[in-house]
């Protein structure tokens, strides 16, 4: 059996939409924190969230489709997502 190893990927995820709900920020650290993910809250406004966001890959995309999917009294318009680097 082989080992293989993952490396981390460090992402800019920029999420535009209707966001102002207090719920949303909560709602972003318990999803990632699920996933596994290191997260940083960078910028919020109400219709701007910056996320820093830190681990393999496969699971960064599952935060985007779970953000996408995210509270219902949100409306997530579209994401942007800007490699930062790659952590071995």
């Amino acid at each position: 059996m082989t080992d293989q190893h993952q490396s981390d990927f460090r992402e800019r995820m920029t999420i535009l939409g209707e966001l102002d709900a207090a719920s949303f920020l909560p709602w972003i650290r318990r999803h990632a924190a699920k996933l596994g993910l290191a997260q940083a809250i960078a910028h919020t406004s109400s219709d701007r969230v910056e996320l820093d966001i830190t681990g393999p890959v496969e699971l960064i995309d599952m935060m985007e489709i779970g953000c996408l999917l995210g509270p219902i009294d949100v409306w997530v318009e579209t994401i942007h997502r800007t490699p930062i680097g790659r952590i071995s």
